[in-house]
């Protein structure tokens, strides 16, 4: 049996430990929740500041590959109303916080944050900072989409402070865009990078995925040559994710038999890697890449790379707050996620209720092996100390990476754990031998996506 087929199992991609489907609910307490997130930030604001992830969900059309929460809809009068109702929301954070916010990163999410107008979006975040500090050297950014990110955001955006812009480019071949639902002709890419170069953007990502309903080979060779011709900073190189079993995807458009097999999936994205490594790409953390100097690959070369719940990030912070519906918070010390139907949301929002519906209370354990989760992601090692030893989850945590050291994957020494260059595409397996609630209630019904 070959790796690829041993080890493509479903398997959770810890953006967070413990994993969404295993957050504790029925104990989680909104009262215990924010005297966390009031301690939070008084340990961090004064430190390294706050980030914040602000969740805009709408969208004029499906992507049919997206497994995102989004809304539907072509109409544009439903933006005054969401973003007064995000600023409500960031209000009642100012008031729990009880002190002024320092601003280290903001991302703008979605959904397409540029189905806004660059009205709307200078609307939110004049009245974000007129209640926080924005530091010197904070991190903005914003995802974009190629066919409506126009000049007129790019200017408002970097006027603002924002300096970089992740581009969702998938695939350039047309035959897949087609079946994905997401036409954007390689001029119109351009043309964005182009402005957005002129501008004084910084820092341009290209979101890709390998996977994807018709892909080859061929096409992923195509694709990527015109990639390197606009030379983007960094590169997300994710895995298509096939989950038509999540309410809300148009994953049903398409069949398994339209998608490459294990090893012909595999193969993409091995000649991706090659690609990019020959064109002064390097690899960095899991699905992503960037050019030296850029500042993603800085943070990795200097063991400062952090993970969170917006993926890979250079900044460090304890204390993230997510706004919108849907969006997921981190205090460090316990996890929320607000309703995620846009009407509920906003009815909570305007009665001056937290908008938050689910939650989890880190624990001991929880915190533990999220560190060892969180290194291994980021740095593809992780070290040890005698009180980690005596802890049961890490203990059958190094039994279940006895098979993938006799593979190859992973070297266990006395106080760490290294994961070696073939095993960097396993890191998701990797990571998932210390899943302690994931081994503790083993799920009946497939919740993540394929590793491989």
């Amino acid at each position: 049996m070959s790796l690829i087929s041993k080890y493509n199992v479903a398997a959770p991609r810890y953006t967070s430990y413990p994993t969404v489907p295993y957050w504790d609910e029925s104990s989680f307490d909104q009262d215990q929740w924010k005297a966390l997130l009031k301690k939070s930030f008084r340990e961090s604001n004064g430190k390294d500041g706050i980030s914040l992830y602000i969740h805009l969900p709408f969208c004029e059309s499906m992507c049919t590959y997206c497994g995102c929460n989004k809304h539907i809809t072509v109409n544009h009068g439903v933006e005054g109303p969401y973003i007064e109702t995000l600023l409500k929301e960031w209000q009642l954070y100012v008031d729990a916080f009880g002190g002024r916010p320092r601003i280290r990163e903001i991302h703008l999410g979605g959904g397409t944050p540029t189905f806004f107008s660059a009205a709307h979006l200078t609307e939110l975040l004049h009245g974000i900072y007129r209640t926080a500090e924005l530091l010197p050297d904070a991190s903005l950014s914003f995802e974009g989409h190629p066919g409506n990110t126009t000049p007129e955001h790019l200017q408002s955006l970097y006027q603002l402070g924002f300096r970089r812009i992740s581009l969702g480019i998938q695939d350039f071949d047309m035959r897949v865009q087609e079946i994905i639902n997401r036409l954007q002709p390689f001029g119109m890419v351009a043309s964005v990078v182009e402005n957005a170069r002129k501008i004084g953007f910084t820092s341009i990502n290209f979101d890709l995925i390998y996977g994807l309903p018709l892909q080859t080979t061929t096409s992923m060779q195509h694709t990527i040559d015109k990639v390197v011709r606009l030379r983007p900073d960094r590169i997300s190189f994710y895995s298509y994710a096939h989950v038509p079993w999540i309410k809300g995807t148009g994953q049903r458009r398409y069949t398994e038999a339209d998608l490459p097999k294990d090893e012909e999936k595999r193969q993409l994205y091995e000649l991706g890697k090659l690609l990019f490594d020959s064109n002064g790409y390097t690899e960095i953390g899991m699905d992503h890449f960037a050019l030296p100097g850029e500042p993603l690959h800085s943070a990795f070369q200097q063991g400062r790379l952090h993970r969170n719940f917006m993926g890979y990030t250079e900044s460090h912070t304890s204390l993230l707050v997510g706004l919108g519906a849907s969006a997921i918070g981190d205090n460090w010390y316990a996890y929320v996620q607000n309703e995620k139907k846009v009407d509920a949301y906003q009815e909570l929002v305007n009665k001056g209720e937290f908008p938050v519906v689910r939650g989890h209370i880190l624990n001991e354990e929880d915190l533990l092996i999220r560190k060892h989760i969180h290194d291994l992601m980021c740095r593809f090692e992780t070290t040890w100390h005698k009180a980690d030893t005596q802890s049961d989850a890490i203990i059958d945590g190094l039994q279940r990476l006895q098979e993938p050291e006799k593979d190859g994957l992973v070297q266990v020494l006395p106080q760490k754990v290294v994961v070696t260059p073939a095993g960097k595409p396993f890191i998701r397996n990797i990571c998932m031998a210390f899943d302690a609630r994931l081994w503790r209630q083993v799920p009946h019904s497939q919740l993540f996506s394929k590793a491989i």
